[in-house]
């Protein structure tokens, strides 16, 4: 209007800053009990102004902008007292102003996002909402996250230090000198023995890296996060793409047993896949998807109740070590994020799952009397035995699913209550042990009928060969194509989350076994995998646990943007660089549990007393930390 009145004078303008000059104490004396924003000017499209307004240009309103902008705040000395400048509205008009009617005011598409943005930028500081919305500030880094950057910091140059060493001793000794001949002798090629200290500091050096690279991501306000909109497309396409893939890598098995180490990674591989896009594409409002990925999470843990069961009964090894060594496998991630990303342990559900149905298998199997494959097969007593402890963890398992009081009074104990509260209580940890509560029990239920079928040579498993005589295998595998199909279809018709996931407990074991006797009753189908899929079930707990910061991020309620405005290319990028990521820190995962967990019991003592050590020490930062912010 300044412009238009005064036909774009300089005198105007002058004016225009005077006026500015005098409003902008009361503004900054405002600014320091509240937030407040100048607007800038938006841009006008000149070709389409009429006569009467075109001397409106935006070079006038720019000089009108920049006045204001320097104009505000260049008396005030207090940064809580600055006027912020809401310059995003410029930006949108710049995009939106094509389309406007007559050239200078913009369509109501343009008011729209603009209110979206302030609301963003003014709400989500105070709510914190765990999604992709934008504007949140970066929280401030909590004493236990200072001490961990100090630590990887340490390692990181302990590390160099240590190789610039090696490399200069290296040089002195790469050449030596034949006193008799004159001549250079080079002395025969050796690998030089890494100590223990170097390999640990390599490892929390490559740790330290990657660390900082989840806390950019998804603490930091470097890159911007996206929310999920489901599509049938975004959920099955790549679905129908990564199956070609595993087919197109098949192999012959190195053995032709039933799950097979070959078998069971390949299982694991593609579950994790379908798992990750269901999660990128935000499939889990689709009812049908969601309860098919029900039964994928639930098949995870039917392999943990018939793995762990497996090596219990025929190694009958209960020693520390092996305890040691899958509970560090298991938990080591989690562990380093819940102090890096400040979550808590229930936060990353699926191992604390595992972990406490591991410790549950154990608890059954190395509890008095225990009972071995080898001891059972002298005497047939001992198979009932076992029975008998499988019927007494399975009364325990009912009890405590219809005593949600009790469940939450026994996890609700100091130290478990610090591991197993989300929100102040522990009701989420219920709900997703409830969810699949009789699965692990199927599990060992089925290992050990496999496994005593197998004893008694009542199957058969050589290569090519059907496991049953062709008359029960032929009869067993239409039963299991019916059962599969039957439960698709079930779940397909669900109209409630809620009263399915009642259901889901007790029939998700259905379509786990058909898929089992499907994939192992045929010969010529057991004694092939795809190797595409084994691989990336050997880092499949890595690609579960990474993907809440480093391809989802926003705590899985988003999607990462590392390349905005080219999502096709953003999602290529983001993912090979996850991928990558999750395969190191399963290197790194097993190289230091050969470390951490070594296999003379007395070493082993002083370590898990230092671990015991350090837990301590990091409850007691926790409170000082929980003081402070009270």
């Amino acid at each position: 209007w300044s412009i238009k009145i005064h036909n774009g004078s300089n005198e105007a303008l002058a004016q225009y800053k005077i006026n500015i000059t005098s409003i902008a104490p009361l503004l900054e004396k405002l600014a320091i009990s509240s937030d407040v924003y100048w607007v800038l000017q938006d841009p006008v499209y000149e070709d389409m102004l009429s006569e009467s307004r075109k001397m409106i240009t935006n070079e006038k309103i720019d000089a009108y902008n920049e006045a204001a902008v320097r104009i505000l705040n260049s008396s005030s000395r207090n940064s809580k007292a600055k006027v912020k400048v809401f310059s995003v509205s410029k930006l949108i008009a710049q995009e939106t102003i094509m389309k406007s009617a007559d050239g200078l005011h913009l369509p109501e598409s343009s008011r729209d996002t603009n209110a979206m943005i302030l609301m963003n930028v003014y709400c989500n500081k105070i709510m914190k909402p765990i999604d992709g919305s934008c504007c949140q500030p970066q929280p401030p880094l909590t004493l236990i996250q200072k001490i961990a950057f100090c630590f990887f910091t340490l390692s990181i140059i302990g590390y160099l230090i240590i190789s610039l060493i090696h490399r200069n001793n290296y040089r002195k000794n790469k050449s030596c000198t034949d006193l008799e001949s004159g001549e250079e002798k080079k002395p025969a090629i050796s690998i030089p023995n890494v100590s223990t200290l170097e390999m640990l500091l390599h490892c929390f050096c490559k740790l330290g890296l990657i660390m900082t690279y989840f806390y950019l991501c998804d603490r930091a306000n470097l890159f911007m996060k996206e929310n999920k909109f489901y599509t049938h497309s975004s959920f099955f396409i790549p679905i129908a793409y990564i199956l070609v893939l595993g087919v197109f890598y098949t192999e012959n098995t190195k053995e032709t047993k039933v799950l097979n180490r070959e078998q069971t990674d390949e299982w694991k591989g593609w579950m994790q896949l379908v798992i990750l896009i269901y999660h990128i594409s935000g499939a889990s409002t689709f009812l049908p998807v969601y309860m098919h990925i029900r039964v994928l999470v639930a098949a995870y843990l039917f392999q943990t109740g018939y793995g762990h069961f497996s090596y219990f009964w025929i190694k009958g090894d209960f020693g520390v070590y092996r305890v040691c060594q899958v509970l560090f496998r298991l938990n080591f991630l989690v562990v380093v994020l819940c102090i890096v990303m400040d979550r808590p342990y229930q936060f990353y559900y699926f191992v604390p799952l595992v972990t406490v149905w591991f410790m549950i298998i154990y608890a059954t199997l190395a509890l008095w009397p225990q009972i071995i494959q080898k001891k059972a097969n002298g005497n047939c007593l001992w198979h009932f035995g076992l029975l008998l402890k499988l019927i007494c963890l399975l009364t325990c398992i009912y009890f405590l699913s219809y005593s949600q009081g009790t469940f939450e009074k026994i996890f609700s104990f100091w130290p478990l209550s610090k591991c197993f509260e989300l929100n102040g209580n522990v009701y989420e940890w219920w709900f997703r042990w409830k969810l699949d509560r009789y699965v692990v029990f199927h599990g060992m239920l089925f290992a050990f009928i496999y496994l005593a079928l197998q004893k008694r040579q009542m199957i058969s498993e050589g290569k090519g060969d059907p496991l049953f005589s062709n008359r029960v295998s032929n009869v067993l595998l239409f039963i299991s194509i019916v059962s599969f199909l039957t439960y698709s279809i079930w779940a397909s018709s669900c109209k409630n989350k809620t009263e399915c996931n009642e259901l889901h407990p007790s029939v998700s074991v259905v379509q786990i076994l058909a898929f089992i006797l499907i994939r192992n009753i045929p010969g010529y189908v057991r004694s092939v995998y795809s190797s595409f899929f084994a691989w990336f079930g050997k880092i499949s707990l890595e690609l579960f646990i990474c993907q809440y910061h480093i391809w989802l991020a926003a705590d899985t309620k988003g999607i990462l943007v590392l390349i905005p405005g080219y999502p096709m290319f953003n999602v290529l990028v983001s993912t090979f660089i996850f991928v990558c990521v999750a395969h190191e820190i399963s290197q790194i995962t097993n190289d230091l549990a050969q470390i951490v967990v070594p296999k003379d019991n007395s070493t082993l003592l002083k370590r898990l007393l230092c671990i015991a050590g350090f837990f301590s020490g990091l409850h007691f930062f926790s409170a000082m930390q929980d003081q402070s912010r009270h």
